[in-house]
């Protein structure tokens, strides 16, 4: 037990073994509604969801284990929300990719940002971007992603003439109505686990439903516990057909998406819980980005979309985690699920699209800190927020907030405000379009 205690420093964070474990699993509970959501974003690229499922389970527990042993920082990774969308909605059935190359595309990501990591470039490309963007782009994908939910559990439809409409209130929509209203209400009352328990609330209420109507909402799996299986997704990317030219601004956006969600999760976490150094930066963050940088290398290689830090490890940090070891706890909990796979495959549309509507409202907040009253910061910010829906790309959300950004300070005389690489980024974004 000294041993821990002299690995991770528990005594000089004024913290002890039990209250790690029960950060660790605090932390766990929030982010573990990942095991269901991510494997149902990437099955509509025509992923195997058990596939997916397992390598999910894979990228949680290595990375989570890693950021514990090697940044020995309270953080806990997984499939980033958001980035899982732009896989599957963007590369893959926007752009026509495979789900191979997309696989592709994350692992030469992950690749470029280890090398930014370690040469530390990553920084002048993160000072470029400006805040507002930052905050509008993480409201866009907040968006995107709540929209793909009332989609998924078909309140949204099509409609020829408004293109978007509102579906028939089936027993699956009312289903997934009552999610929403559990989420949120254990969400209010902090309960640690809210949208877990909401999908197992919601699967549950499916399953009595068919009992007692006859109705067939949940298939019942044959059993519980499977082996895993590790020849459907598992080294199944294709790289040489991301390494294409075209591939350039998917890689770019991924490896800008995933670096900017992480450096986010760490400043806004660090601040929060202190784990700050004498200079006031958060502490071992270039260790935590490598470790951040490698989860996405992993995860093109497993099987999934990128890795990253979450925002949900605040909640073990509020339970006391301050040392790696509640990340090292995070980890060994994903692993039982690697057998469990039948038992989370059954669980419908129904009960995990109120998941991705509640991290949509999770992710909004961030708006709150534009100032939509300074134009020439509201409208970029609008204009890459609003677009990412509405386009159903987070990329072009993404060009169309750089590119007015920097036209709107040239226009109004601010070019001073304008960071030398931002106007890199802006070319580089006008010849995104030109491609297009």
């Amino acid at each position: 037990m000294s041993g821990l205690d002299n690995y991770f420093n528990l005594s000089k964070l004024n913290t002890n073994i039990p209250t790690e474990i029960m950060a660790g699993i605090t932390t766990f509970l929030t982010m573990s509604y990942i095991i269901i959501v991510n494997p149902t974003i990437l099955s509509n690229a025509g992923m195997d969801f058990n596939g997916v499922l397992l390598a999910t389970i894979l990228v949680c527990s290595i990375s989570s284990i890693l950021m514990g042993l090697y940044a020995k920082l309270p953080y806990g990774l997984a499939p980033g929300m958001g980035i899982n969308a732009f896989f599957t909605y963007t590369l893959v059935l926007g752009m026509g990719l495979t789900w191979q190359s997309a696989l592709g595309v994350v692992f030469i990501s992950g690749i470029i940002f280890i090398i930014l990591s370690v040469l530390s470039i990553r920084e002048m490309i993160v000072k470029a971007i400006p805040i507002s963007l930052r905050f509008a782009i993480a409201g866009g994908i907040g968006l995107f992603i709540a929209f793909i939910g009332f989609q998924n559990a078909k309140l949204i439809v099509d409609n020829p003439a408004t293109l978007v409409g509102l579906g028939n209130f089936t027993p699956a929509v009312i289903l997934f109505l009552i999610g929403i209203l559990v989420m949120a209400f254990l969400s209010i009352h902090k309960v640690k686990g809210a949208l877990l328990l909401g999908i197992v609330f919601t699967t549950i209420l499916g399953i009595g439903i068919d009992i007692f109507f006859h109705t067939n909402l949940v298939q019942i799996p044959d059993s519980i516990f499977s082996t895993p299986n590790f020849e459907v997704v598992f080294f199944k990317l294709d790289i040489m057909s991301a390494l294409k030219f075209s591939m350039i601004l998917p890689i770019f956006t991924l490896l800008f998406t995933d670096m900017f969600d992480s450096i986010s999760t760490f400043l806004g976490v660090a601040q929060a819980a202190n784990l700050l150094d004498k200079e006031g930066q958060p502490k071992n963050v270039k260790k935590a980005l490598l470790v951040d940088a490698i989860s996405t290398t992993v995860s093109g290689l497993v099987g999934t979309s990128s890795g990253t830090t979450y925002i949900e490890s605040a909640s073990g940090i509020e339970e006391g985690g301050r040392s790696g070891l509640t990340a090292v706890v995070i980890g060994l909990l994903f692993l039982p699920f690697m057998f469990l796979s039948p038992l989370a495959g059954m669980v419908p549309t129904f009960a995990t699209a109120p998941a991705l509507v509640m991290v949509g409202v999770f992710m909004m907040q961030s708006i709150r800190n534009i100032n939509f009253k300074q134009f020439d910061e509201g409208i970029p910010a609008f204009l890459a927020m609003i677009l990412i829906p509405l386009t159903y790309s987070i990329t072009q959300g993404i060009i169309w907030g750089f590119i007015s950004y920097t036209l709107l300070k040239i226009l109004s005389g601010k070019s001073k405000d304008i960071h030398p690489m931002m106007y890199v980024i802006t070319a580089f974004s006008v010849f995104a379009l030109w491609i297009k």
